[in-house]
């Protein structure tokens, strides 16, 4: 597990901060606690693999 917060994650894939917001608030990503600045933090893993499954088509 890497824990990063949402802005090193957004610098490592690309997705905006308001974005991963989002997705910890309707529960697609797990928060795991707080840095000392009060950043939320996320595992990347959980990230990219959000952002793969996302990407991927749904077949009819």
């Amino acid at each position: 597990m890497t824990l990063v917060d949402l802005y090193a994650a957004h610098a490592a894939t690309g997705k905006s901060p308001a974005t991963l917001r989002t997705w910890i608030h309707r529960g697609h990503l797990t928060r795991h606690g707080y840095d000392p600045r009060g950043r939320a933090l996320v595992d990347l893993h959980d990230v990219q693999t959000l952002i793969a499954a996302k990407a991927t088509p749904v077949a009819a």
